[in-house]
């Protein structure tokens, strides 16, 4: 299922992101919440075809309601609109 696709790679961040710091922002919440979306919706047949598949954005896109700091101090605190 996409909720225990999503499981999988937050447990795979949480492991290795110390040692890579790879990630500014890691909202597992909300990815979870949007797999279990992604499971109501395929299990209705309404899912396009990557519905569901987890992906990682870069730190230079604004999303509503998350942190955008693009690696940059003067924008370490901004929050998207």
């Amino acid at each position: 299922s996409s909720v225990e696709l999503t499981q999988h790679f937050i447990r795979r961040i949480e492991k290795l992101d110390a040692k890579l710091n790879s990630l500014i922002t890691i909202n597992s919440d909300l990815a979870l919440q949007r797999a279990a979306e992604a499971d109501r919706q395929l299990a209705k047949g309404e899912a396009n075809p990557l519905c569901g598949v987890p992906y990682i954005h870069k730190d230079i896109f604004c999303t509503q309601g998350i942190r955008t700091s693009c690696a940059s101090r003067m924008l370490h605190d901004f929050i998207a609109p």
